[in-house]
């Protein structure tokens, strides 16, 4: 799999997976969603779903560490500030052979442009926040959330996943 095919592989899951209206009923079902499907399949991993500032959601799960919920805050960072995917950023970055501070003057500290964080995107409005998990491998990470948001939108989680690396 070529970066250029899996970054119009998150393009096609950012334009398909929107939602018509998004509160904090819904953070809170759609983050139950994912710690179900975490736990059943017993992964380590810290889910959160912010809106903007204001938190939604969290679950810091069996075997998760104080530094996944330092990965989560990162890149939550990194879509809130630029509207999409911390995969596509990190692997748009790869192709370019640039780091986050180099383009954008961004710090690691602060940000960081691995798999895992995808906007909340309502129609008609854009992005509202964001859904993250970490603790998995990035492709994994990234993998879950977008299993998750298609099977709560009621879409084909298998047509949206991108394939094995």
């Amino acid at each position: 799999m070529t970066i250029d095919r899996d970054l119009e592989l998150i393009a096609a899951q950012q334009g398909a997976l929107c939602f018509e209206s998004f509160n904090l009923e819904t953070a809170w079902a759609l983050g139950s969603l994912l710690q179900q499907m975490a736990s059943s399949r017993k992964l380590p991993v810290v889910i959160d779903i912010t809106l903007h500032s204001m938190p939604g959601f969290y679950a810091a799960l069996p075997g998760s560490t104080a530094d996944n919920a330092n990965w989560v805050r990162r890149k939550r960072n990194l879509v809130l500030r630029f509207l999409k995917s911390s995969y596509a950023i990190g692997l748009e970055l790869q192709r370019q052979g640039a780091t986050l501070e180099q383009k954008f003057g961004l710090p690691g500290a602060d940000f960081t442009p691995h798999g895992g964080s995808f906007p909340i995107t309502v129609t008609g409005t854009g992005c509202i926040g964001a859904v993250t998990v970490s603790g998995l491998p990035q492709r994994e990470d990234h993998n879950l959330v977008v299993e998750a948001l298609a099977i709560f939108l009621k879409q084909d989680p298998i047509a949206l996943a991108l394939p094995p690396a």
